[in-house]
């Protein structure tokens, strides 16, 4: 194993990029980032000026590797420019979500409500896969995926106890309604509960949306899921590579295009919710704007080909602008 790498004052850092190559022109201000934002943080902002270095390996293979030394013409203040622009996008994505994600818990507290106030605790509600079906390896074994939903609610529910709707609730009736406990519920654990829910019922909220089918729109919420903790833990987010892939959709030329582990194909996922949960939002005029101000950098090493733009977006029905 090598060595841990030692501490370094910032002006230390500061130095070492220099040495490698990286412009920077305004040292107090480059200071000044590194205290607040960190050199791991904007490393992830800069690693695509460093030089990449293509060869065969011994099978024959291409390999790729980001040397030391930056591209010339590689600036610390793009990196930074990259960064503020990937903070107003992450902004840009939890705003969107935090409306589908509200919209989508009222919808599965509003259907299985009519069924039984504590639908979400009533196993019998859910299909068999979730509900019945014991999993049989691993530290979960012997329980249901149900049974481990409901100890992450249970979780959530201890720590939320003092909130004064939650007491109340608690207090006088001993446990929460569906619509009631879907306040104390995260993205996560409410599009593992729709996954959960009986295909009918999946499919009356995925008509809503114009999603295919029940399990097309479960892939939508797991991969806005990933989208939202990226963003809400300050993660970079404009040319990540997405884990949690949905399946690439058909409805026209330009959906059948997207490259699904690329983030615009999310935002897009986003957009068309949103035309569903509140068409006369500013939002898309906001993404609008925040692509058009891009930073153009010295280096041409990044493009929002890297976000998975597409050349001809504007001219999509999904992005018409009115």
């Amino acid at each position: 194993m090598s060595e841990d790498k030692p501490w370094k004052s910032f002006t230390e850092q500061l130095e070492i990029l220099k040495s490698r190559g990286l412009l920077v022109d305004n040292e107090p201000a480059a200071l000044d980032y590194l205290d607040r934002i960190g050199y791991y943080r904007l490393s992830g902002y800069w690693y695509s000026f460093r030089q990449l270095d293509i060869r065969l390996n011994d099978v024959g293979k291409l390999t790729h590797l980001r040397l030391d030394q930056f591209i010339d013409k590689s600036h610390f203040e793009d990196a930074v420019k990259l960064y503020v622009f990937d903070k107003k996008l992450r902004l840009l994505a939890l705003d969107a979500l935090e409306r589908i994600e509200l919209s989508i818990r009222v919808d599965i507290a509003h259907l299985l409500g009519e069924q039984d106030i504590h639908a979400h605790e009533n196993s019998a509600l859910f299909h068999g896969h979730f509900s019945r079906q014991v999993i049989t390896k691993g530290r979960d074994k012997g329980k249901t995926r149900h049974q481990l939903w409901l100890e992450r609610y249970e979780h959530m529910l201890i720590r939320s106890r003092r909130e004064p709707f939650v007491a109340h609730y608690i207090n006088k009736y001993g446990k929460l309604p569906v619509w009631v406990a879907i306040e104390i519920w995260d993205f996560g654990l409410m599009s593992k509960l729709y996954a959960g829910m009986k295909l009918n019922d999946q499919l009356v909220i995925a008509n809503k949306y114009g999603a295919a089918n029940g399990k097309a729109f479960a892939g939508w919420l797991r991969s806005l899921n990933f989208i939202r903790n990226v963003s809400a833990h300050h993660s970079r987010l404009w040319n990540i590579n997405v884990l949690e892939r949905s399946a690439v959709l058909q409805d026209d030329v330009f959906w059948q295009q997207l490259n699904n582990a690329r983030p615009f194909f999310y935002f897009c996922l986003m957009k068309r919710l949103m035309d569903v949960i509140c068409p006369n939002s500013s939002w898309s005029t906001r993404f609008y704007d925040l692509l058009d101000a891009f930073p153009d950098v010295g280096c041409k090493a990044v493009s929002l080909g890297d976000f998975g733009l597409l050349n001809d977006w504007q001219k999509w029905d999904l992005w018409e602008q009115n």
